[in-house]
């Protein structure tokens, strides 16, 4: 059977989180997450609708992308097809050809499991290694100690505040309470939590998203963020101290998380709390088509 290129539509975004639940094991490059689907979906259902591609065999979906801006398709594929060579070239087809409605012309980014044959066909044809980024990783196997801050999981009426950290943690941020509501409605964060960290004085000073993919099964955090005021204080490695016993209680097997590596500061807030760096990984990009 021929691979088929595919957009899922709202109502096929049940299946694309689903096999994202079912790749997810512990060992595994770092790769596209059912979080990183249910993050995206605070711009709303249909938005993350138009931004996920599948390719299936046979009704089968082998391997999920999520185009998480213009020019950068986040890619993913099952455990067992990552070496499938049909499948990677169909991969190499529909993203170098900008009228299969994948990535656009001029330059582009994508970021795929390391070991995967799509990668190695990509270099061939001319793609390059990008700058890197550092996967860390949690086991959750042991008891996690008391962040030594007040946490409080947030809903609905303390999505402003959660708004707040946000904006005031990452430049540029347009987050906003609606924001918040819509991925609260999305499927994937039935096994997801927002918490926020507050001062002694009471004031909201850092916020994480955490995201299961079920019990058993590596859990991620997207985003994490300290408010620009309250930084160099630990209140980073409490939030995130704090977001891997969330995913503790909720059953997860590890918690992973990827920040570029030029973020010196962020990997060390994440190696404080207990994470392990993990070989680097690099998106590939082309420059011209």
């Amino acid at each position: 059977m021929a691979i088929a290129l595919g957009k899922p539509g709202v109502d096929g975004l049940g299946e694309a989180v689903g096999v994202l639940r079912e790749w997810q094991y512990d060992g595994a490059p770092m790769q596209l997450h059912p979080g990183d689907l249910g993050w995206f979906w605070r711009l709303g259902a249909e938005a993350t609708a138009a931004a996920v591609r599948t390719w299936s065999r046979d009704g089968q979906i082998l391997a999920v992308g999520l185009l998480d801006g213009p020019g950068l398709l986040r890619l993913t594929i099952a455990p067992d097809a990552q070496r499938d060579e049909e499948l990677a070239q169909q991969l190499v087809d529909d993203v170098t050809e900008p009228a299969r409605g994948v990535l656009p012309e001029g330059k582009v980014n994508i970021e795929a499991p390391t070991g995967a044959l799509v990668q190695d066909l990509l270099f061939e044809d001319g793609w390059n290694a990008d700058e890197p980024w550092t996967p860390l990783r949690r086991d959750l196997r042991e008891p996690v100690k008391d962040p030594g801050v007040r946490i409080e999981v947030v809903g609905p009426k303390q999505a402003h505040l959660f708004a707040a950290v946000h904006r005031a943690a990452f430049d540029g941020s347009r987050f906003t309470d609606e924001r918040w509501h819509a991925m609260a409605a999305g499927l994937p964060y039935a096994d997801a939590r927002c918490l926020v960290a507050y001062d002694d004085q009471g004031d909201a000073v850092a916020a994480v998203t955490v995201w299961s993919a079920g019990p058993g099964r590596p859990g991620l955090l997207e985003p994490m963020g300290v408010h620009r005021e309250h930084r160099r204080h630990g209140y980073g490695k409490a939030i995130t101290v704090a977001a891997a016993a969330a995913l503790q209680e909720l059953g997860s097997s590890s918690a992973n998380v990827c920040t570029p590596s030029s973020n010196a500061g962020a990997v060390a807030t994440y190696r404080s709390a207990g994470f392990q760096q993990r070989p680097e990984v690099r998106d590939q990009y082309r420059d011209t088509y």
